[in-house]
């Protein structure tokens, strides 16, 4: 009873570990936190992508004992910097930054990785059982990807408010009536908040002192 509930535990925790391994190293993750402008953050994104398709090259080359794992964790990470492309984009568009350099990049880029993707699954390595499902997925995203980086950047840009907006109502219908009153309290404090002046306190509002009448 005991060894059937340890392998439980075992079992339920080689997913969760899974779910937790970081997709990018130590370096990469420094470079993204560097580039704070949107389409740098999109060109470091597209050289990560780059590069795990390349790795993934070289395991496909050599008939290694054990490589359908390191394929596996391979093509995850890739999906992931995909996905963390679209990412950016989105995000960038929600605060009414540029992005059509990082977006003319990625139609780029990504047109020639779906393509490498999709040559290996033709190629039907023998182990490809062992990777197909998460291969299918990263064809799937990029496909994805491609269509948003390709497509009108305002019509992108709308749909993100759009959802923004809808994911807004959801969170402020989920609130109890006290913590939303709380927050359009705050949202009023905060579009109230003045721009920031030199005058001292005391002093008369600009213009006052030259109406006639109001001179000391």
């Amino acid at each position: 009873m005991r060894l059937g509930i340890f392998l439980f535990v075992i079992g339920a925790a080689i997913p969760l570990a899974a779910q937790t391994r970081d997709f990018l190293n130590a370096d990469e993750v420094d470079l993204v936190r560097e580039a704070q402008d949107p389409n740098e953050r999109v060109k470091l994104y597209l050289r990560f992508a780059r590069q795990r398709l390349d790795q993934l090259d070289s395991l496909l080359a050599k008939d290694k004992a054990g490589r359908s794992a390191m394929i596996h964790d391979l093509i995850e990470d890739y999906t992931h910097i995909i996905e963390s492309i679209d990412t950016v984009a989105d995000d960038a568009l929600r605060r009414k930054l540029a992005v059509d350099i990082g977006m003319g990049l990625a139609t780029k880029e990504e047109k020639v990785m779906l393509t490498h993707l999709q040559s290996i699954r033709d190629a039907q390595p023998k182990d490809l059982n062992r990777y197909d499902f998460v291969l299918k997925e990263a064809i799937d995203t990029t496909s994805d990807s491609l269509d948003l980086s390709a497509g009108d950047v305002q019509v992108r840009a709308a749909e993100v408010a759009e959802r923004q907006a809808k994911e807004k109502a959801e969170h402020d219908a989920a609130l109890k009536p006290e913590e939303l009153e709380k927050k359009k309290t705050d949202e009023k404090k905060e579009q109230k908040k003045k721009a920031p002046t030199l005058r001292r306190p005391g002093d008369p509002p600009p213009g006052e002192l030259s109406q006639p009448g109001k001179q000391k």
